[in-house]
């Protein structure tokens, strides 16, 4: 790359330093600048607004990368990146397209299919959901996300519950202090009628996490039907 200012914006990145990073780059002289190098600095300008949460402005840099003359690879990431943004931007359908056109062109990774199914689960569509954890699993069978995903749509969806309560404990067995993976855990053993199991875990998962409030919700309902 042409620019030492790049080179130093580069490093303040990998130092995880968002803001003088991005000041940085924005500081980069890139009118001679080829047109890989340009790419190149979309790309880390799209990362650092994305980490400093600003999505509107990451949203024009990555799609510049998308639609640009770049690697495959570079590609890839930004999309993930863009599926990342829709999705906590509540635009699912449009996480959706920027996964499915990664699965298209012959990208696949758990990430992948875990996104998809999230993405299909926000839209209720479950039976694609499931298809899409399952995805997951196939390629990594220990993918906590995809197993706590996949057992608790089977629990909640009254798809299956034996099975989801299996995947929810196996989550549960390979990080015992995440508090969403201790939340399906309850709420499986709720939905399968062992009420003092349900308890035991969803106070774990409020001593975790407090001021979560779909485990309190949980709690709640569990409580009142105890009582």
């Amino acid at each position: 790359m042409a620019s030492d200012t790049f080179e130093e914006a580069v490093r303040y990145y990998k130092m995880k330093r968002w803001d003088i990073a991005l000041q940085t780059f924005l500081m980069v002289e890139s009118e001679e600048f080829k047109e890989e190098e340009k790419m190149e600095l979309a790309y880390y300008l799209g990362l650092c607004y994305t980490k400093m949460e600003r999505y509107n402005d990451a949203l024009l840099y990555l799609e510049q990368v998308v639609t640009g003359n770049t690697s495959s690879l570079r590609i890839c990431q930004c999309r993930l990146t863009l599926a990342y943004i829709y999705m906590i931007t509540r635009r699912p359908k449009m996480a959706q397209f920027e996964l499915e056109r990664l699965v298209k062109n012959g990208f696949s990774s758990p990430q992948i299919y875990t996104l998809l199914a999230y993405s299909a689960l926000v839209q209720e569509q479950h039976a694609q959901a499931v298809d899409y954890y399952e995805k997951a699993l196939q390629i990594d069978s220990a993918n906590t996300t995809a197993l706590n995903g996949l057992g608790f749509l089977l629990v909640e969806a009254n798809i299956d519950l034996p099975r989801g309560l299996e995947l929810c404990k196996k989550a549960v067995e390979k990080k015992p202090q995440n508090a969403a993976y201790l939340d399906s855990l309850g709420w499986a053993y709720f939905k399968s009628g062992e009420v003092s199991d349900a308890r035991n875990y969803l106070r774990r998962a409020l001593d975790i996490a407090p001021r979560q409030k779909e485990i309190a919700g949980h709690m709640k309902a569990v409580v009142g039907d105890a009582s």
